[in-house]
C-alpha cells in the first residue's frame, strides 16, 4: 500500500478505482477523481496548499507534484499524463495535457487543454502555454501545434492500473 499521510489534520481523498503503487507517497490536502494512478516512487505532496487532480490522470514513476504557500495550489485536470521524473510545482495543467518525461513546471505556469510539454523542457514561472500546442526546450518555447489524438495517453494508464489492481 502507498504511503498515505495526513498533515495538519488534512488527509488525501480520492475517487473510485484509483491505483497507488506500493512506494508512492500522497500527503495532506490532495483530492483526486476516479481512475487516477500514482506510480512507483512518485510523490503528491499537498502540505502547504491544496492539490486537485481530475479523473483518469496519471502521475508516473519518480514524479513530484507539490505546491507553495506563496503562489498557491496546484490544479491538474482530467485525462492528464505526467510522465516519468517530472516536477510539477504550484501551477495549473488543463484537461488532456501531456507532460513529457523529465520536464519541470515552475510556479504559476499554466498548461492549456490538450497541450504537450516535451520531454526535458523547463516551463518558466508564470508561462502560459495555449491549448493544443507543443512546447519544448530550456526554457520552453512554442514548437508546433498538436495533432489530433496525440495526447490520448491517459487511457493507457487507466488500463495499466486495472491490471495492477487485479494482481
Amino acid at each position: 500500500m502507498a504511503l498515505i499521510k495526513s498533515y495538519k489534520g488534512l488527509s488525501p481523498k480520492w475517487g473510485k478505482d484509483c491505483y497507488f503503487s506500493e512506494n508512492a507517497t500522497i500527503v495532506g490536502d490532495v483530492t483526486m477523481g476516479d481512475q487516477c494512478s500514482v506510480w512507483f516512487n512518485a510523490v503528491v505532496r499537498g502540505d502547504v496548499a491544496p492539490i486537485t487532480i481530475g479523473d483518469r490522470t496519471n502521475v508516473q514513476d519518480g514524479s513530484c507534484v507539490h505546491v507553495t504557500h506563496d503562489t498557491g495550489p496546484t490544479h491538474i485536470g482530467s485525462d492528464v499524463t505526467i510522465g516519468h521524473n517530472v516536477t510539477v510545482h504550484a501551477c495549473t495543467i488543463h484537461d488532456g495535457a501531456l507532460i513529457g518525461m523529465g520536464s519541470t513546471l515552475l510556479d504559476g505556469c499554466e498548461i492549456g487543454e490538450g497541450a504537450i510539454v516535451a520531454a526535458g523542457a523547463l516551463v518558466l514561472q508564470n508561462t502560459k502555454i495555449p491549448p493544443h500546442e507543443i512546447w519544448g526546450g530550456v526554457p520552453a518555447k512554442y514548437l508546433k501545434p498538436t495533432r489530433p489524438g496525440q495526447t490520448d495517453n491517459a487511457a493507457h494508464y487507466v488500463e495499466y492500473a486495472k491490471e495492477y489492481l487485479k494482481s
